[in-house]
């Protein structure tokens, strides 16, 4: 084991930043390809970028929410599928340090190592003597192929007869990994299915979730007192997923910026499109909808930071909010993206303007289902109302 000092918020978001460059050179092969770029992966894991909600005493940083959430915007702001992928190797990573201390130490003891996961309960677990057996299929599953370990959503079997969720720990050697991510946006994710067909799973690898999703009981000793692990998980997993979409606004600012100087507005009078009011309305507009953003991100974050520094777990209007903040981030930033777009032009669908790509890319996130901003909205307002919340995903 390795114990580190955690570095500082400016300077993990300061090597997200460094990495722009890198990430937005590699972004149209990503996409080609629908992986990251071997050399963008070495980079963060140069960075410690996958390290963020890792154990210091194996190596990583413990940061905090809203820490996290901004070096993920900032990755965002590169390629919105490096800051999707490293968001959910970063959730992966966090639900590992629920496990048993053993399991950890087996898992972290590759300083570089990533874990997916994937949320959908896909296959199942049968018990049987030291641990259960697995079966099943998990589509979405993002950094699959850059992965040594797998987090998977399950349902586990009761002696009644029953299925209680739970998840495992998989090494992804046990593992079938397909190549079927073939999407419109967040294609370099490489969110492909994995199988497993009668895989032995320890026990000490398998967690139910209940405990751990309402009431933050987990298994590991020594992070019993940690606050990175005291945060809820559907809260926690809410937000840094969402992150990415505030940097994939400030990624669609520059790229309309960056070509703005001498464009005109086609079949008018204006030979510079920087003097419409029309563009004037548009970046006024796409400007406020990016600070909206940013402020749910914040919100967000700060709320998650300040109950576990307090030490008071979230109630229920909490949690949804946690939902609703995510949902608004994501929503903000896609209507931002789209007036940026919109003002770009017929020249922008060219498949070299980024702004095409993030377009898609936005669109994609707010499609998932716990950021959905109209499904989050909803659930917000059913328990502002006095009613209880439509989901257990809170």
């Amino acid at each position: 084991m390795t114990t580190i000092d955690a570095p500082p918020r400016a300077e993990l978001v300061g090597r997200a930043a460094e990495l722009v460059p890198l990430i937005r050179e590699h972004a149209p092969w990503q996409e080609q390809n629908r992986v990251l770029h071997e050399e963008v992966v070495r980079a963060l894991v140069d960075a410690g970028l996958f390290r963020m909600r890792v154990p210091t005493r194996h190596g990583g940083h413990e940061a905090d929410v809203r820490t996290t959430c901004e070096v993920l915007a900032e990755l965002g702001r590169g390629d919105g599928s490096v800051g999707w992928t490293v968001a959910t190797l970063t959730i992966g990573s966090w639900l590992v340090g629920l496990f048993p201390d053993e399991v950890q130490e087996e898992v972290f003891a590759d300083p570089s190592v990533r874990v997916c996961g994937s949320v959908s309960p896909g296959g199942v677990l049968v018990p049987t003597e030291g641990g259960a057996v697995l079966n099943g299929e998990w589509h979405f599953n993002t950094g699959a192929p850059h992965s040594q370990w797998d987090v998977h959503s399950v349902l586990l079997a009761t002696e009644d007869g029953g299925y209680v969720p739970a998840t495992a720990v998989v090494p992804m050697s046990d593992l079938t990994v397909g190549d079927d991510w073939h999407t419109s946006g967040l294609r370099a994710t490489g969110s492909v299915t994995t199988a497993a067909k009668d895989v032995f799973v320890p026990q000490a690898r398998i967690l139910p979730m209940l405990p751990v999703l309402m009431e933050g009981r987990h298994l590991s000793a020594r992070n019993a007192d940690a606050p990175t692990w005291k945060v809820p998980f559907m809260p926690f997993a809410a937000a840094v997923a969402s992150a990415p979409a505030l940097g994939m606004a400030r990624a669609a600012w520059e790229a309309f910026f960056e070509r703005l100087p001498g464009r005109k507005i086609t079949y008018t009078n204006y030979d510079e499109q920087a003097a419409a009011p029309l563009t004037h309305l548009q970046v006024a507009e796409a400007a406020v909808k990016t600070d909206e953003a940013e402020f749910h991100l914040r919100r967000g974050a700060d709320r998650l930071d300040a109950a576990v520094a307090a030490g008071q777990p979230l109630d229920v209007l909490g949690r949804v909010a946690a939902r609703m903040d995510a949902g608004a981030l994501c929503q903000r930033a896609k209507e931002a993206v789209e007036v940026l777009a919109t003002a770009s032009g017929g020249s922008s669908i060219y498949t070299d303007r980024p702004i095409q790509r993030i377009e898609r890319d936005v669109q994609a996130i707010t499609l998932n289902g716990i950021m959905q901003p109209t499904t989050n909205a909803e659930t917000y307002g059913r328990v502002l109302c006095g009613l209880e919340p439509n989901t257990q995903f809170i």
